[in-house]
């Protein structure tokens, strides 16, 4: 491993100039900072993490809370955690990536052994246990989600409310008057989850608006759970016309028993779904979709930590508009007659 003494040896300074370099602390002629930087280049030299925190106080190290949930569609958590370690490095920082249900104990295991710098959470519920103790500390932090009281705290998410009312507007547009949503599994709920809770609200609110009938049945995914959903579903209500779907796992299932029951898509029945753009493109329907910015999420939570721990940040709640794309399963609503 090349030393700091290597590198001030090929650039022909002291070890200590090649320290203020790279820490900044004192103005070092543009020259000199040219010949460091460039025997840095050459020798592949990394400073020293552990030097490095002791000299500047600081670990480079984000802590992302992330808890891998099997009622939780992984690939979009994960995505998510993939743009925030790129856009952290980028910035000099690497990840600290805490997958457990850990909750309260995982916040005060960061916040209490300088593990991080800094915090960005994920699968944030409306009344969150984790948030007192974030309040209650200096350490910055981000959420990814969007808790129901935002006080004192940054949150970086898709505008929840305004997808379920988009998705209803476009099934009213076509005339569709009877509209059943097809929702995460039931303990999503139970939980309070942020992003389903105000999916839900915003579809519900959009329908009053506008007239409509919705309904709503949570469903585990897979097909067997599909099939009994639809079931009940149209049990209920039998002039179903149009399905909202924010369930991944439930989407090829939904799509394969519609066609069984001899409805199609979207000459009979209406299909938009809240997933990434990947699963609505490779469905065996292209569906209409709003998608979901997980890699814009992940980056706009890390530009905000970092304007936190450089002093230029504010609490505030930043809400990403969502995008309706009009594909092969939704059309106009079957004559009544």
């Amino acid at each position: 491993m090349v030393t700091l003494a290597e590198v001030a040896q090929h650039a022909g300074v002291s070890a200590s100039t090649v320290s203020y370099v790279l820490s900044g602390k004192r103005s070092i002629s543009a020259s000199t900072r040219r010949r460091v930087e460039e025997s840095i280049r050459v020798l592949g030299y990394h400073p020293n993490a552990g030097a490095r925190a002791l000299a500047s106080n600081r670990s480079n190290i984000i802590a992302l809370m992330v808890p891998l949930r099997t009622d939780m569609y992984v690939p979009v958590m994960m995505e998510i955690a993939i743009a925030v370690a790129t856009t952290a490095r980028a910035h000099g920082h690497d990840v600290l990536l805490l997958t457990g249900e850990e909750g309260p104990d995982a916040v005060r295991r960061v916040t209490g052994s300088g593990l991080a710098d800094a915090m960005i959470l994920m699968d944030v519920e409306l009344d969150d246990e984790r948030l007192p103790l974030l309040r209650a500390t200096d350490q910055p932090s981000v959420l990814i989600g969007l808790p129901a009281d935002t006080t004192g705290l940054t949150c970086v998410d898709l505008d929840w409310g305004a997808t379920g009312a988009l998705c209803l507007e476009h099934l009213a547009m076509l005339g569709h008057r009877d509209i059943a949503v097809i929702g995460e599994a039931p303990a999503v709920y139970e939980r309070h989850t942020g992003f389903a809770e105000r999916t839900l609200d915003g579809l519900r609110s959009r329908a009053r608006e506008l007239g409509l009938r919705a309904l709503h049945r949570p469903c585990e995914g897979g097909y067997d759970a599909m099939a009994a959903t639809l079931s009940r579903i149209l049990d209920e209500r039998p002039a179903t016309t149009g399905f909202v779907v924010q369930n991944e796992s439930a989407v090829e299932p939904l799509l394969a028993l519609l066609r069984q029951q001899g409805r199609a898509v979207p000459e009979d029945v209406s299909v938009v779904a809240i997933c990434p753009d990947q699963v609505a493109v490779q469905a065996s329907v292209r569906l209409t979709s709003v998608g979901i910015p997980a890699q814009e999420m992940g980056r706009r939570a890390v530009e905000h930590l970092m304007a936190k721990l450089d002093g230029r940040g504010t609490d505030e709640v930043v809400l990403l508009p969502p995008g309706l794309t009009v594909r092969a399963s939704s059309g106009p609503a079957p004559s009544r007659s």
